[in-house]
């Protein structure tokens, strides 16, 4: 597709020659602003890239599914920005952040007297002079030719603007001028960021942190980061990206309407993090990038075909946008550490602009199934970080096999604890056989740490699955069946008699969560009012069994504190 005609039959059609339009551009909604910075930000930073560069890196889409990974490695002839949006008229004084202001011509129509006036020319040349400064020398005489007697605060002269702007370092500023019309307002911004402050914060407010604790700071830093970051959109990455999280919440702390858009030139993915006024615990947060689809998937391949909705139909390359969702920490949750979930998929078409629903393009199960089997059997090609700092290509050898699978497993994590029986049956035969392999092999015996390590991570998996259950059974709503109290007490029992010995590979924030689920069970204040405390002879036959239940359960919350009293001694003992 040629990079001229994106959105040509859209809301917005760019002309054809150059990135502009016929006539005067007025925006007064924010919404109406996204889509129209979608158009722009979508033709000028990815599909002209794309179109441009042969070897352009398309996104891989399981990398734009929570938890997001380090990037590895930085594109430096690709587009990057940082933009921030606000729903209102600057005041420089009074700002929380530094810009250099740029003065739109409308401002002196109040003062203008007559058709003319006098300080209009002084006013372009400011702002030129502010523009030039922030530019590559190299590009001043063409910029200075293009902009040179027009307002650049003007927002239908931002298109063929943005390929400067990309030149520029730090963010640049759109907002609303004194007649409530968006334009551009300044550059070279910088987007403040407490990020020691914000994290020890956060920290303590989840249950991470404690004043003074230094021992518990330095355990729990890495994962107060990256949920914190992730609540955003982001994994822990560089300046640019955390700078923009962080602003962004404090924002929207202050009951800011507001938008910060970011592209990377190492993720090639732009994402939105936005406050649209309403009443919401966190700003929206959106993702849009060039993927392609995998071969496998028939059906999306028809769909997009049939729209014409391919950017690149040979080699299957799509505009996809995705929307997600915040979750607040919940330390008695199996899976705390999911900051964020996939709330929306859209592909968008590239000519029309038009968004397509329905579309499973990230969160298709087969597919995790398929990439599993091919990183088993050492037919996977791609790269990965293990443990934050070694860069892994390839499923070649057995090492680099059991390093992805490690990567696999961790990213994955909650989605293989959340998933269907179907599913995880599936993955536990993968798996399952191919540790069977390795334990007959005696060349690996220079992995066994390593091995171990994986291992340790799917059974943590195994025994987290068997929590959330049991989540579900102290809730009454069990794989879609609600349960009376004999049935929950059951239930209970006959998975904690399961997980009893599971625990001999034991992880303690498991067994505290399984005691915390025991305890609420035992404490729900129906069961203990009338199955409990009643006298033996009030209850009927069933409930005496109801109560010989409560007490077996009972028996094993004594069991897992023993259990967990055990480990956190022997575990003293050797520190």
């Amino acid at each position: 597709m040629d990079w001229k005609k994106a959105f040509s039959s859209g809301k917005w059609p760019l002309s054809q020659e150059e990135a502009a339009f016929c006539d005067g551009l007025s925006i007064t909604e924010m919404a109406e602003l996204q889509q129209f910075l979608d158009v722009v930000h979508i033709r000028e930073c990815l599909i002209r890239p794309f179109s441009q560069w042969k070897e352009y890196p398309v996104v891989e889409p399981r990398s734009l599914l929570p938890s997001f990974e380090p990037d590895v490695y930085e594109y430096h002839n690709l587009p990057g920005f940082s933009l921030l949006v606000f729903d209102r008229p600057l005041l420089p004084f009074s700002e929380i952040f530094q810009y250099d202001i740029i003065h739109p011509v409308t401002d002196l129509l109040d003062i203008a007297q007559g058709p003319c006036c006098p300080l209009e020319n002084a006013i372009l040349g400011a702002n030129m002079q502010t523009m030039l400064a922030r530019l590559p020398r190299a590009l001043h005489d063409q910029f200075r030719a293009e902009f040179q007697r027009l307002d650049t605060t003007a927002l239908e002269l931002y298109p063929p603007m943005l390929p400067y702007i990309l030149c520029m370092d730090r963010a640049h500023v759109l907002a609303k001028n004194a007649y409530g019309h968006f334009q551009m307002a300044g550059v070279f911004a910088s987007l403040p960021s407490d990020i020691d402050g914000e994290l020890k914060r956060f920290g303590m407010r989840i249950g991470k942190f404690q004043m003074g604790d230094n021992d518990l700071y330095e355990r729990n830093r890495l994962f107060v980061m990256q949920f914190l970051m992730e609540l955003y959109g982001f994994p822990i990455v560089s300046e640019r990206r955390t700078s923009a999280a962080l602003f962004a919440r404090r924002l929207h702390k202050m009951g800011e309407r507001f938008l910060i858009r970011v592209l990377g030139q190492s993720d090639r993915v732009i994402t939105t993090i936005w406050n649209d006024g309403a009443a919401a615990r966190y700003p929206h947060v959106e993702k849009i990038a060039l993927i392609r689809v995998d071969e496998d998937q028939r059906e999306v391949l028809d769909a997009l075909r049939e729209s014409k909705a391919f950017v690149d139909e040979k080699n299957r390359v799509a505009l996809l946008r995705v929307r997600y969702r915040q979750h607040s920490y919940d330390p008695d949750n199996v899976r705390q550490d999911r900051a964020l979930s996939v709330l929306s998929q859209q592909i968008i078409h590239p000519l029309t602009g038009e968004n397509i629903d329905g579309l499973n393009i990230i969160r298709d199960s087969t597919n995790l199934i398929l990439r599993l089997n091919d990183i088993v059997r050492g037919e996977y090609t791609g790269r990965i970080v293990f443990k934050r700092t070694e860069v892994v290509e390839n499923t070649d050898t057995d090492e680099k096999r059991l390093k992805f699978l490690y990567a696999w497993l961790t990213k994955h994590q909650r989605r293989i604890i959340g998933y269907s029986e179907e599913f995880f049956a599936n993955t536990g035969k993968i798996l399952d056989n191919y540790f069977d392999n390795l334990d007959h092999s005696d060349s690996l015996d220079e992995l066994a740490d390593l091995k171990q390590e994986v291992r340790n991570r799917y059974r943590y998996i195994q025994q987290a699955r068997k929590i959330r259950c049991l989540e579900e059974i102290r809730t009454r709503n069990y794989r879609g069946e609600r349960l009376n109290y004999d049935r929950m007490l059951s239930e209970a029992l006959t998975l904690l008699q399961e997980l009893k010995f599971e625990v001999s590979i034991y992880f303690d924030e498991l067994v505290a969560t399984t005691i915390h689920h025991i305890e609420a069970m035992l404490n729900d204040r129906y069961l203990r009012r009338h199955y409990v405390e009643k006298a033996e002879q009030d209850l009927t036959r069933a409930g005496q069994e109801v109560r010989r239940k409560y007490g077996r359960l009972v028996v094993l919350l004594d069991d897992f504190k023993a259990i967990r009293k055990t480990h956190q001694a022997s575990g003293e003992a050797a520190a």
